[in-house]
């Protein structure tokens, strides 16, 4: 028995600074164990009210303070059973040093992520823009922001770009967005007329909202044309496209059917004899 509590208590020595003994190795695996155990409760008492989106966020914080837990248990456990990491930290010095350059956007990624989650910029189900790209936010994760385009593919988004680029929340005040189509006629037409037709065709359009009332600005005398823009708000931020798409088919067919030009950009060259 004394030779058993002999060997567990051995040391040995991988280099002059460091060294452990049985004993030490299965107290740490027992720390770790009732660690990973702390944790999980924790986990579990926190998220027991939360909603479902809450939860996600949730996850997504404690995930990180995870590792940040299990590295200050180890570094207090293994300091407090005699095994010195001075000599590793001093060999690995320049090691770490290039892994932190190299894992420096990284780390700016996960702050970003928690800053993004307790700050809630974002939300789940929100249509954002960012660096020219729409897309509607499907997943927050502790790194990155997952998003679905237009055109369906999934726009990954390193979370620091929230701090180094403009982001654009379009679902931040609610659904209701605002919208516009431009269009440039002849300067012999009636602007009365090119007024009521693009009314009627917002006031028809079924994707449309009636309030706030689509509204008609006289924007500007241009170089080939008398500019304006129809101004309407709809509340399908995926839908844009399609329905800015559907009123210009729609002012080409009533303007034509009208005898309204939409002219193009013209040159008048004056020959002296």
């Amino acid at each position: 028995m004394n030779k058993f509590i002999d060997f567990l208590n051995k040391e040995y020595f991988i280099t002059d600074s460091i060294k452990f003994s049985i004993v030490s190795i299965l107290f740490v695996t027992m720390i770790f164990l009732l660690t990973y155990f702390l944790l999980k409760v924790v986990k579990k008492i926190a998220t027991k009210k939360l909603d479902e989106e809450r939860k996600l966020k949730f996850k997504s914080v404690f995930s990180f303070l995870n590792y940040f837990v299990y590295v200050v248990v180890a570094l207090i456990t293994f300091q407090n059973f005699g095994i010195e990491l001075t000599g590793i930290f001093a060999a690995s010095a320049a090691l770490f040093i290039g892994i932190g350059l190299a894992l420096q956007t990284f780390f700016q990624d996960i702050i970003s992520g928690i800053l993004i989650l307790a700050d809630q910029t974002v939300h789940v189900g929100d249509i954002i823009e960012i660096d020219g790209k729409i897309g509607r936010v499907e997943n927050i994760k502790i790194r990155t922001t997952r998003a679905v385009t237009f055109d369906n593919k999934v726009l990954i988004i390193p979370n620091h770009k929230y701090l180094t680029s403009t982001l654009f929340n379009w679902t931040e005040n609610g659904t209701v967005l605002r919208g516009s189509v431009s269009v440039g006629v002849d300067y012999n037409s009636d602007v009365e007329k090119v007024k009521e037709i693009l009314l009627e065709i917002a006031d028809s359009h079924p994707h449309l909202m009636k309030n706030p009332t689509p509204n008609v600005i006289f924007k500007n005398f241009g170089d080939n044309s008398l500019d304006f823009q129809l101004i309407f708000t709809y509340n399908n931020g995926f839908r844009v496209n399609l329905i800015e798409s559907d009123i210009r088919f729609l002012v080409y067919k009533r303007f034509k059917e009208n005898n309204i030009n939409i002219p193009f950009p013209q040159r008048v060259v004056h020959l002296q004899k």
